[in-house]
């Protein structure tokens, strides 16, 4: 697919994007690319003082907040935690997504990883970047958003910890330098308050951006930088087959 300019990012929640593939964004922020943040849920279980829809509300403008520091564009897909399938509903909004943004690049979760909504998330990313182009594919919005001219490239960011559920090692094929942005980086998962009190709260978790870092720096310490992004590239049947990622930033291996 040809270069337009344009790359959309879609996790399943709020703030993930922000742990997993931010400084990547941001790198191609400062290339002049075009940024898109999606998040398939609303974020709606992330608390344990606001109800539903509140702390959805809360998650929402938090998110915008985050891509605002970088000039990225926010969308919320409109699914709840825990309630991400893969179904014609979710199916249909996801292309829609990928068709109104019309990227050339695509970053979302890891289709191995500890949590359902992250594989699903990827899944349904996985078949929206490779059926936009499918003029006969109906959507959600009459009328539909134009097919894309192409498949988009498709990339996979880090499994939470690096692990899968059984507690195996999900390494990245290449990893991306971020030691450059990670202030920028902090500063976005910053916006994400309330994340940050529910999992201390839930997880017993606290350091929200030592965390973040921490893995970062694992990921560094295995490409000789001190922090890194990784990634796995989409080489399915359609897809593009170079690395575009690897060429625009500099692909770094272990």
């Amino acid at each position: 697919m040809k270069d337009n300019k344009t790359v959309l990012a879609v996790m399943a929640h709020p703030d993930d994007i922000e742990f997993q593939c931010a400084g990547t964004l941001i790198r191609l922020k400062k290339l002049g690319y075009k940024i898109h943040m999606a998040n398939v849920s609303a974020g709606d279980c992330g608390s344990m003082q606001h109800g539903p829809d509140e702390i959805a509300r809360i998650r929402f403008n938090e998110a915008r907040k985050a891509a605002a520091v970088i000039g990225a564009t926010h969308y919320c897909v409109g699914s709840r935690d825990l309630m991400i399938f893969y179904d014609a509903w979710h199916l249909r909004a996801m292309v829609e997504l990928v068709r109104r943004v019309n990227p050339f690049l695509v970053i979302t979760s890891s289709p191995t990883c500890y949590m359902a909504d992250h594989e699903i998330t990827a899944e349904l990313t996985r078949t929206a970047t490779f059926i936009a182009g499918a003029p006969n594919f109906q959507t959600l919005h009459t009328p539909a958003a134009k097919p894309l001219p192409g498949v988009p490239y498709l990339y996979y960011a880090d499994a939470v910890e690096h692990k899968d559920r059984y507690g195996k090692p999900v390494l990245a094929d290449f990893y991306i330098d971020v030691s450059g942005v990670m202030k920028t980086k902090e500063r976005m998962l910053k916006c994400h308050a309330s994340q940050r009190n529910w999992l201390l709260a839930h997880h017993g978790m606290d350091e929200y951006t030592a965390t973040m870092k921490r893995w970062n720096a694992a990921n560094g310490a295995r490409c000789g930088v001190k922090y890194a992004e990784g990634f796995r590239q989409h080489l399915g049947h359609s897809y593009p087959q170079d690395n575009v990622l690897g060429k625009l930033l500099g692909a770094l291996t272990a």
